[in-house]
């Protein structure tokens, strides 16, 4: 209970001491200060004193770029995207689109591979997962997805536009959630996004 707690407020707070970022990353503040001071870390001095003080987003970046989990102060409001996708154009349209909602962080990959490796390392709450991979199709990705129990609760949209109803079926078996066929518009994408996950 107390742990949610903790949670809550270090998701609501928007400007960090080097203590409680030493706290939130599981680091000493010397550790903190040093990256501050050295510019890793970026913020401000509290004026006419010493006092450092580190900007919410700005140590949600640093953790990220160091791989330090950042769901501590994330709680639960953002929501991790992973694009599946071999068509570079389609990558970028997506990223830049959904990237900008604040609800979302977003990574991508190009093969069935890639895919496989950030399902384990990211565990997204959602996966916008192409059909034609270059490697493998997409009911190889949703049979692997639904098959590892950390990602119960993920949810998958199939974005293609060569698949016919029978597929579609057959993808539903696996364990996608929804369909969405290309070309699509962004806004209908998001929509259905935001509905799968109650944001």
């Amino acid at each position: 209970m107390g742990k949610n707690n903790g949670q809550k407020s270090w998701a609501e707070k928007q400007v960090f001491t080097t203590g409680e970022a030493a706290e939130v990353c599981k680091v000493s503040q010397q550790t903190i200060i040093r990256c501050f001071d050295s510019g890793r870390l970026q913020g401000f001095r509290v004026p006419g004193s010493r006092f450092r003080r580190i900007p919410r987003n700005e140590l949600i970046r640093f953790m990220r770029a160091n791989e330090i989990p950042s769901d501590v102060l994330e709680a639960s409001d953002i929501k991790r995207v992973l694009i599946v996708d071999d068509d570079p154009e389609i990558i970028e349209l997506l990223q830049d689109a959904i990237g900008k909602d604040e609800r979302f962080e977003v990574k991508t990959a190009s093969t069935g591979y890639d895919a496989g490796l950030l399902t384990e390392s990211f565990k997204p709450h959602i996966v916008l997962l192409d059909y034609m991979l270059p490697d493998i199709n997409g009911n190889v990705v949703c049979e692997r997805i639904r098959a590892n129990h950390a990602l119960a609760d993920a949810r998958i949209i199939i974005v293609s536009g060569v698949v016919n109803q029978n597929e579609i079926d057959e993808l539903t078996r696996r364990g996608a959630d929804d369909f969405i066929k290309k070309p699509f518009r962004i806004d209908q994408l998001i929509e259905r996004m935001t509905n799968l996950l109650n944001v």
